[in-house]
């Protein structure tokens, strides 16, 4: 379900409070694309199946969000520096379509110098064709979905690519023409040991991406893996055995040369961390569009339908396919910047937090959750283990 908030109005139009200092942060856009060929047993994103919503149009309805945007935000100066296409299976649409958006935004807003252009795949998806249309089209970014490298694995979760065929996406890509390409892991699926957790690894670093996401599996409400956990037909992830894999993956990784940036991400050089990523965790604005998507800019928080038939038709009308929104306080900006800037390898400035939270920060810095050096430097930064208890050290500091 969509959250509540406060209604939007059918123009879109932002309070002056969200516009007084656009331009003064970076700008990013977000486009979902909300079509997968199945849905995966462990997914819980806004997604639709053939059966569910059709893909057809969908590009030039994305499109009449862009323009839509250029008119809420007005003339101001925005330069893109990050695109990121998410979904669903943005590839199921075709490389011209995805290049459309992407043209789209560059003609309403400009794309900055250098700017970072990212979609995922699933690694079935895409051909090498598919891949070098993306390249010519202005996509500088791969992001793969590879999850595991072993079958029984890919079949709890539902994936229905070959272990095999995510690094042959790596390869096609790097052939296109792209300099940064990104694989997506999971561990801790029910079935998975130690053994298939560091075959994934092994797999992944060998196809050789500059950029590996690896995340703990999470049994949300209301998909498939939740419902099979229910009926005992495949026992509930363990947080233990989740840590463990987590160790693993620093161990490996950073032998291999990989260096973590955020809790979940490592990047073998500065230049390959996802920049886009970055501007979500550093407070940056972005305008999301597609159906379901999330928008931010200057403390203002909105949230579009979700089915694609209602988006389409809010659009067609003239009107904003914006649900609701919410204009976050000081207090709010302040909590999600701990939660954010904490998972970084940048860490939190110490000034910058409450006087209430010296006692907590005394603690993790005693507890070795926190880097003795760079705590002397003015910066909380999350040692190895802090990493581990993140969510928790985040709840004791705020």
């Amino acid at each position: 379900m969509l959250p509540d908030g406060d209604p939007v109005p059918s123009t879109g139009e932002l309070p002056a409070s969200a516009l007084a200092a656009l331009g003064e942060r970076p700008f990013g856009f977000y486009v979902h694309v909300p079509f997968c060929v199945t849905r995966c047993g462990y997914c819980d994103f806004n997604t639709y199946t053939p059966t569910e919503a059709s893909q057809q149009g969908y590009a030039s309805t994305a499109i009449e969000e862009i323009r839509l945007a250029r008119r809420v935000l007005g003339d101001a100066d925005l330069p893109v520096q990050t695109v990121f296409f998410g979904g669903g299976t943005p590839t199921l649409l075709s490389a011209d379509d995805l290049a459309a958006i992407l043209g789209a935004i560059d003609a309403e807003f400009g794309l900055a110098p250098g700017a970072e252009v990212t979609t995922e795949s699933n690694p079935e998806s895409v051909t090498q064709a598919a891949l070098d249309r993306l390249r010519e089209g202005g996509f500088t970014r791969m992001s793969f979905g590879m999850q595991s490298a072993r079958e029984h694995v890919l079949k709890v979760l539902d994936r229905r690519h070959t272990p095999g065929r995510a690094a042959e996406a790596v390869r096609e890509a790097r052939k296109a023409g792209f300099d940064h390409v990104n694989l997506d892991l999971i561990y801790g699926t029910p079935g998975e040991t130690d053994d298939d957790w560091r075959a994934s690894l092994a797999a992944a670093i060998e196809a050789e991406p500059d950029h590996l996401s690896a995340y703990s599996l999470i049994v949300e409400d209301g998909t498939r893996l939740a419902a099979r956990i229910r009926r005992g037909e495949l026992p509930m992830p363990d947080d233990d055995v989740a840590a463990d894999r987590y160790l693993i993956a620093e161990d490996m990784l950073t032998r291999a040369g990989f260096g973590w940036y955020e809790i979940s991400n490592w990047a073998v050089s500065e230049a390959a961390r996802c920049r886009h990523n970055l501007l979500y965790w550093t407070g940056g604005d972005w305008w999301g569009a597609g159906p379901g998507a999330h928008s931010h800019v200057g403390g203002t928080r909105w949230w579009n339908v979700k089915h694609p038939a209602a988006y389409t038709s809010r659009l067609a009308e003239g009107a904003s396919p914006a649900h609701a929104r919410e204009e976050l306080t000081a207090a709010d900006r302040a909590l999600e910047r701990i939660m954010l800037e904490l998972r970084l390898i940048a860490g939190y400035k110490l000034a910058d937090f409450a006087p209430s939270s010296r006692t907590a920060l005394a603690r993790a810095l005693a507890d070795g959750l926190l880097d003795p050096e760079a705590f002397k430097q003015g910066q909380a930064v999350l040692t190895l283990q802090g990493r581990l208890l993140a969510d928790a050290l985040t709840r004791d500091l705020t």
